[in-house]
């Protein structure tokens, strides 16, 4: 009997001081691993998850001491957006937060590359998403040669120490990258372009990134294994099912949330036998 797979099989290896061998051309995007065995009972299933997301939202927002930070990477049409309508429609939005990154403007350019990002990191009680993140500003530069393997490897360093001073102040944090197939990608691209509505989602730019899919991987893969650590590991999310993605991103932030063990505040004593008139 095959074994029933695990969140931590996608999970990658942790950073250990060296240069790992690590590859997503290791994981199929097209896989399934988590499937409920068809789309409508894994749309169940989510909506089972959202349910229990949200009473555990609410109990993150009430109580005020911890923080969840969710990264949302991947290339164009992996589906951050799709991810996070499909898996918090049912989530209360109160201490929700989503947080989207662009290119840099002028000013964000005059600071260090992490300056954008700290203002953004979830307070107290707050669940925040990022949509995409710092690591458009290791990925990018890199593709684009504007930084060098020296200066990927310092800005590596820096998001590790940034990210353990997250996870010092009470943050538990969940990086997951959407690993789209390049033919799912093309069809995806293709389909906004046919249709005149999805236009404005479509930019030219995203066909340069295309041609330099291969490159784009590589860097990814050694961003993943340079920065996944102990307090924020990256996990790999087949993204060519959109249902699947969806399910897997939930089942891993269900898991997380159930790992804080979050509890209501005490009952106010002085609401005790208080009547409504």
């Amino acid at each position: 009997m095959a074994k029933r797979p695990e969140l931590d099989d996608f999970r990658v290896p942790y950073f250990d001081g060296k240069k790992s061998k690590f590859s997503l051309d290791d994981f199929d995007p097209a896989a399934k691993p988590f499937s409920t065995g068809s789309k409508d009972s894994d749309r169940e299933r989510l909506s089972e998850i959202g349910a229990e997301l949200d009473v555990f939202q609410e109990c993150l927002h009430a109580q005020r001491k911890r923080r969840v930070l969710l990264v949302l990477q991947g290339m164009d049409t992996s589906g951050k957006d799709g991810t996070i309508r499909a898996v918090f429609h049912e989530v209360d939005p109160l201490g929700l937060r989503i947080a989207p990154f662009k290119a840099p403007t002028p000013d964000e350019l005059a600071h260090d590359f992490l300056w954008r990002v700290h203002a953004q990191a979830p307070a107290a009680g707050e669940l925040t998403i990022f949509n995409r993140s710092h690591y458009e500003d290791l990925l990018v530069p890199t593709v684009l040669g504007s930084i060098d393997a020296r200066a990927f490897d310092v800005r590596c360093r820096h998001i590790r120490q940034f990210e353990e001073l997250l996870s010092d102040s009470e943050t538990a944090i969940i990086k997951c990258m959407l690993h789209i197939s390049k033919e799912e990608q093309r069809e995806r691209l293709q389909a906004r372009i046919d249709d005149q509505t999805k236009h404005w989602k479509f930019d030219v730019s995203d066909l340069d990134a295309r041609k330099q899919w291969d490159k784009y991987l590589s860097v990814y893969g050694d961003a993943l294994a340079a920065t996944s650590t102990e307090y924020a590991p990256w996990y790999v999310i087949p993204a060519d099912s959109k249902t699947h993605r969806n399910l897997m991103v939930a089942e891993l932030l269900l898991r997380t949330f159930r790992e804080l063990k979050l509890e209501f505040p005490p009952a106010k004593e002085s609401l005790k036998g208080v009547k409504v008139e």
